[in-house]
């Protein structure tokens, strides 16, 4: 099959299982009139974030890698009562899109979106007992995704979720004599976690309007 063919069968279930939702649609576009990069998730891996969140009853969760704000309405729309979400984006023009996307969808009060290095931001976290939290997604630089994976468990409730996007990267992922930067930083985050027993994780591959590429689940024990 090809990208066209695994796009139609996105549309098809995004007809299906994610309607037409105001707040997201403009979402969507306001980042794509500002600009931004084409690199959110996609509805249907929007409403996996949604569920495995809810699942769990998550009332707190932490977002590395905020870009328009798309995925972080998703995550927040899960969490209970009073739940809050932390959302970290290095990028100040995302940061203004974001902040836009989520104050549009009813949800300025429930997210928190801080500016600057996620390396710099997570330390601050921690010193100020943010967590612990019950569901984190990490969709930023690859390179730093063992950096962010430890960050993110060492924040994290037992039982909590941890979902790290792109991690297949086209396939390219077997490669173990690659240069690119992402990849090797996927191909570490893979060996740390095979080595890391405060966790339990798989990794599913995808195929869609976004690609060949996939996820990682974990749980921390």
């Amino acid at each position: 099959m090809t990208r066209e063919e695994w796009t139609k069968v996105d549309e098809y279930l995004g007809r299906i299982f994610t309607p037409d939702d105001p707040a997201l649609q403009a979402a969507i576009e306001a980042s794509e009139a500002a600009g931004l990069p084409d690199m959110a998730v996609s509805p249907a891996q929007g409403k996996l974030l949604y569920l495995l969140a809810k699942s769990i009853g998550a009332n707190r969760a932490l977002e590395i890698g905020t870009l328009g704000g798309y995925s972080a309405i998703w995550i927040a729309r899960a969490l209970a009562d009073g739940g809050r979400l932390i959302s970290l984006e290095r990028e100040p023009h995302f940061v203004e899109i974001a902040r836009g996307n989520i104050a549009n969808a009813g949800l300025g009060d429930r997210v928190e979106l801080r500016p600057g290095d996620a390396i710099d931001l997570l330390p601050e976290i921690e010193a100020e007992h943010e967590g612990p939290f019950g569901f984190t997604f990490i969709d930023a630089d690859k390179v730093n995704n063992p950096e962010y994976f430890e960050w993110a468990v060492r924040l994290s409730a037992p039982g909590a979720l941890i979902v790290v996007d792109n991690v297949i990267r086209g396939g390219r992922v077997v490669d173990d004599r690659t240069a690119d930067p992402s990849v090797r930083g996927v191909r570490q985050l893979n060996e740390m976690i095979a080595k890391d027993r405060r966790v339990e994780a798989t990794t599913i591959q995808t195929v869609g309007a976004k690609g060949y590429d996939g996820f990682l689940l974990a749980r921390v024990v």
